[in-house]
C-alpha cells in the first residue's frame, strides 16, 4: 500500500506539483516524472512552498516566492541605507519619503525598486500595482535586477493589469542572467509547467542548478527531486541527498523530511536514527502532516512508554490534518484507555496551541 505527497514548487501565479509516492514505511518519497516536452504536466493544486516559492515563501515564500524583495541597498552609500533602514524597522512612510526623494533627485533604481516594494504591498502608501509596476519599470531599464524579478512576478499574477507573460519571461531571463537566483528558480518553475513556456525539463534543471548553487533552498529541493528520479538529469541518489540536506539546513520543510527519511533507512548517506528523528519533531512542529506521520510510526512501535504516547499523539495531529494511517489506528485501538486518554490529551493540546 503506498500514501500519495505531493512536492509542491510554486512562484506567484505559477503553480506546478509532482505527484510523489511514499511506502508506508520509512521509504523516500519519489516524484513521477514530467510528461515529455510535446505534452503538458496535469497541474494539481497543492498547499503553499514555499516555500513555495508563493512568488512568495514556499516555497518558497523563500524566498523565490515573495511578489517583491525589498531593495538591496548599496553599502557605501549612507543616503541609501537610510531608506533599507527605515524599511527595516517598519518606518515605512519615512522609506517612502526617502525614497522618493532619492528617485526624483538622483533617477536612483534601489530607490525606485524601493518604492515599487512599497505600492505593491501597501507599506506605508496606499496598495498601488499600476504605480509599483511603473516604478519597477524604471529600475529594471537602470539595470536593477531585484526590480526586473518583482515586476516578472506582477506581471505573470496579472496583477493592476499588467500582466505581459512574454515579457514576464524576458524579465526573469534578465534578473536570472544578472545572477538573481528567485528569478532563475522561477524561471526554471516556467520551463517545466509547459504551458508559459515549451516545456524543457533539462533546460528547468540547469536554471534550478543555477539557483541551487547560489543557495536557494527551494531550488535545492526541487533539483534533488530531478536527481532522485533522473529527470533532466542523470540520476543520482547522492547528489540528491547532498541537496537535501543543504534545503533542510536553510529550513525547508519538505526537504527536512525526505532528508529525515533518507538518514532514516541509510540512503545516499549514512543511516542515523537519532539525526532523522530530531528533524521529523522539527518538521513535525512546523505542521508537517507527513513528517508528523513518519514521526508517529517510528515512535508508536517503541516499547517505551513516553516514545509510544508521543506517536499515539502525532498520530492523532496528523490524521486531523488529512494524513491517515490504519496501522495506527490500530495501534491506537489496542492502546489501554489511560493511553488513549493521555495521547487525545497531549494532541488537543498541541492542535489548541496551533489554531490559535
Amino acid at each position: 500500500m503506498k500514501l500519495l505527497r505531493s512536492l509542491t514548487v510554486i512562484a506567484c501565479c505559477v503553480v506546478w506539483a509532482a505527484c510523489a509516492s511514499a511506502q508506508i514505511s520509512l521509504t523516500p518519497p519519489g516524484v513521477q516524472t514530467p510528461p515529455p516536452a510535446a505534452s503538458k504536466p496535469a497541474p494539481k493544486k497543492a498547499p503553499a512552498p514555499a516555500k513555495a516559492p508563493t512568488a512568495a515563501k514556499k516555497a518558497p515564500a523563500s524566498p523565490a516566492d515573495k511578489s517583491a524583495q525589498p531593495a538591496e541597498a548599496a553599502p557605501t552609500d549612507p543616503n541609501a541605507d537610510l531608506v533599507y533602514g527605515a524599511y527595516q524597522r517598519g518606518q515605512y512612510k519615512t522609506a517612502f519619503e526617502l525614497a522618493s526623494k532619492r528617485a526624483q533627485e538622483n533617477n536612483d533604481p534601489k530607490a525606485m525598486t524601493m518604492l515599487g516594494e512599497l505600492y505593491a504591498n501597501a507599506l506605508g502608501v496606499k496598495r498601488d500595482y499600476a504605480k509599483a509596476a511603473e516604478w519597477y519599470q524604471r529600475a529594471s531599464e537602470r539595470g536593477d535586477r531585484e526590480a526586473m524579478f518583482a515586476l516578472a512576478m506582477l506581471r505573470l499574477s496579472d496583477r493592476g493589469n499588467v500582466g505581459k507573460r512574454d515579457e514576464a519571461v524576458k524579465l526573469l531571463a534578465s534578473s536570472a542572467k544578472l545572477g538573481n537566483p528567485k528569478a532563475a528558480y522561477n524561471l526554471a518553475l516556467l520551463y517545466l509547467d509547459g504551458q508559459t513556456l515549451p516545456q524543457d525539463v533539462k533546460r528547468s534543471a540547469e536554471l534550478l542548478r543555477v539557483a541551487a548553487d547560489a543557495g536557494n533552498p527551494e531550488a535545492q529541493y526541487a533539483l534533488a527531486t530531478f536527481y532522485k528520479e533522473g529527470t533532466g538529469v542523470e540520476k543520482s541518489m547522492d547528489k540528491a541527498v547532498r541537496l537535501l540536506q543543504a534545503a533542510a539546513l536553510a529550513d525547508n520543510v519538505d526537504a527536512e523530511v525526505e532528508y529525515a527519511i533518507a538518514l532514516y533507512n541509510g540512503t545516499g548517506t549514512p543511516k542515523n536514527e537519532a539525526a532523522a528523528i530530531a528533524l521529523l519533531r522539527k518538521a513535525s512542529k512546523q505542521n508537517s502532516p507527513i513528517a508528523q506521520n513518519r514521526l508517529a510510526r517510528v515512535l508508536a512501535l517503541r516499547t517505551n512508554t513516553d516514545d509510544r504516547l508521543e506517536g499515539l499523539k502525532w498520530h492523532i495531529v496528523a490524521k486531523t490534518a488529512g494524513k491517515g494511517d490504519l496501522m495506527l489506528d490500530e495501534l491506537l485501538a489496542q492502546a489501554t484507555p489511560e493511553e488513549k486518554t493521555k495521547a487525545q490529551e497531549a494532541a488537543k493540546k498541541w492542535l489548541g496551541t496551533t489554531q490559535k
